[in-house]
């Protein structure tokens, strides 16, 4: 019973539930994803789907606030702008653009945050060492599989590209997405060490089993 109580106890410690600090580093990144989608964008290709700052502050979202809070603040950006604000790429806005080549990157947006929120959480909790190298394969990998990955399934979908032709379209942007997978690892690391309760101190191993007290002892779980 009293180990029962004491895991009870330690599960709900390790709990955090959102307050105005959260809701302000939500609306904070979200305007963070908001400005960076404003700075001017290079067109790509044929389909004309731009590069942006938006990948950096979406990946550097995610390492800096978590999974949960990540989602919210990109989420925020994205219902706000399929809702008629001018904060896309270009100015654009509206639930139109889920029509156009770009489709799968805006939806991929919101996941790949909290994708690499959770890898950044996992990174943070086991590891010390290299911290960095790990926090940039999480970063790329999201970038990848969610990011490019949604966005070759877009142009697939939208722009009717056979699944060849629209890898090759894509892969215009690895370059630049390493670069800003860089620098978001490199601020999210200066993030982490002038403001470790943004999210280091938020994220703990488990705790260790809490032994029997004297004279007592463990009673068999069914």
């Amino acid at each position: 019973m009293t180990q029962t109580h004491s895991a009870s106890t330690g599960h709900q410690a390790r709990r955090s539930r959102w307050n105005a600090t959260d809701l302000g580093l939500i609306a904070v990144f979200a305007a963070l994803v908001a400005g960076s989608a404003l700075v001017a964008a290079v067109p790509v290709g044929g389909l004309g789907v731009p590069i942006t700052l938006q990948t950096l502050a979406v990946i550097l979202t995610g390492l800096a606030l978590g999974p949960g809070r990540a989602f919210a603040a990109v989420g925020l950006y994205t219902l706000l702008g399929l809702a008629g604000l001018p904060i896309f790429s270009g100015g654009r806005s509206g639930l139109g653009i889920l029509a156009g080549p770009s489709a799968g990157y805006i939806v991929a947006f919101p996941l790949a945050a909290a994708a690499v929120g959770w890898l950044a959480a996992v990174v943070i909790r086991r590891t010390l060492k290299y911290r960095g190298v790990f926090l940039f394969a999480a970063a790329m990998v999201t970038s990848i599989v969610v990011i490019h990955g949604l966005g070759v399934l877009g142009m697939m979908v939208n722009a009717k590209l056979e699944p060849s032709k629209a890898f090759l379209a894509d892969l215009a942007y690895y370059p630049g997405d390493i670069i800003k997978n860089v620098l978001a690892v490199t601020v999210a690391l200066a993030l982490h060490k002038a403001f470790p309760d943004l999210l280091v101190r938020r994220v703990r191993p488990l705790a260790a089993p809490v032994p029997a007290t004297s004279g007592q002892q463990a009673t068999p779980q069914q």
